[in-house]
C-alpha cells in the first residue's frame, strides 16, 4: 500500500452554565496523516455549542473560521492574535508530530485473517450450489477475496459482501459463489492480506458435510447394535438347548 490516511482526532466536551444546565459544548482536535510516511500532517481544531459548529482552526490555511454571524467576528480577532497562533503550533506539535512515532506503529499492526469455508444446504430441485468464504477477525480493512476454479479466476455468479468492523478494531467480509458440482473440479477461496506473507488458499473439499457424516454413523451404529443383539440371541438359543439335551 503506497498510500496512507490516518486521523486521531480528541474532542473535550463539558456542560456550561451560558444558558441552561443542558447547554453543551464540546472542542475536537484532529490530527490528519496522509503520505506513505505519513509526510503530511494536518491539525484541525473545531468548536461545537449544542452540537452546532461554530468556529474552526486548519493547520493548512493557517486561521480560523467562523460559521455563525457571532464566531464568524471572534474568527477575526482570534486571527489578529499572535499568541493565539502561537498556541496552535503548540498543540499541532504536542498532538501530531510528536504522536507520529506511536501512531506510525499503531499503523504497522496487522492482525491475520480466519478464513472459513462453507457450502450453503441446496433447497430442493436445485441443481445450483452456493458456496461462502469468510475472512474473520482482520487488521487493516484492506482485503482481497477470490474464487479458483482449477487455478483460474472465477468472475461470474459471484459477489462479495462489504467489509464490515467488528467493533473491535478487526474487520470481518464475506464472498458467496453459486456453482453446479462437478466431478474432478478443484475450488478455491484466495486472500490477499497485509498480514500474509503469501496468498491464502482455502480448497473446498466436496467430501460429505458434517450432518450427513452424523447420519451415516449413527446408522452404521445401529446397524452393529442389532448384528451384536442378533449375535447374542443366536448365542443364547444354542446355549440354552445345549444345557436341556
Amino acid at each position: 500500500m503506497n498510500t496512507h490516511k490516518f486521523v486521531l482526532c480528541v474532542a473535550f466536551s463539558l456542560l456550561s452554565p451560558v444558558l441552561t444546565d443542558e447547554d453543551f459544548y464540546q472542542v475536537r482536535a484532529c490530527c490528519t496523516f496522509k503520505g506513505s510516511h505519513f509526510e503530511e500532517t494536518e491539525y484541525i481544531l473545531t468548536s461545537f455549542f449544542n452540537k452546532n459548529l461554530m468556529m474552526e482552526y486548519n493547520s493548512t490555511r493557517g486561521n480560523w473560521m467562523g460559521f455563525t454571524a457571532y464566531s464568524i467576528e471572534a474568527a477575526k480577532w482570534w486571527n489578529r492574535d499572535l499568541f493565539d497562533a502561537l498556541t496552535r503550533k503548540i498543540e499541532r506539535k504536542l498532538l501530531c508530530t510528536d504522536m507520529l512515532d506511536a501512531i506510525q506503529s499503531v499503523d504497522n499492526l496487522t492482525t491475520i485473517p480466519t478464513v472459513k469455508l462453507k457450502s450453503l444446504k441446496r433447497p430442493n430441485g436445485e441443481h445450483t450450489s452456493t458456496l461462502v468464504c469468510s475472512a474473520y477477525n482482520f487488521y487493516p480493512k484492506q482485503i482481497r477475496m477470490r474464487w479458483m476454479r482449477n487455478g483460474k479466476e472465477v468472475t461470474t455468479d459471484v459477489n462479495y459482501s462489504d467489509v464490515m468492523p467488528n467493533g473491535d478494531w478487526c474487520y470481518q467480509t464475506h464472498s458467496h459463489l453459486k456453482y453446479i458440482p462437478t466431478s474432478a473440479e478443484k475450488i478455491a477461496c484466495m486472500v490477499e492480506h497485509l498480514g500474509l506473507s503469501e496468498p491464502m488458499f482455502v480448497v473446498w473439499d466436496p467430501s460429505l458435510p458434517v450432518e450427513q457424516q452424523t447420519q451415516i454413523a449413527v446408522g452404521l451404529c445401529g446397524l452393529v447394535i442389532g448384528f451384536v443383539i442378533a449375535i447374542s440371541g443366536i448365542i443364547y438359543y444354542i446355549t440354552v438347548r445345549q444345557s436341556k439335551e
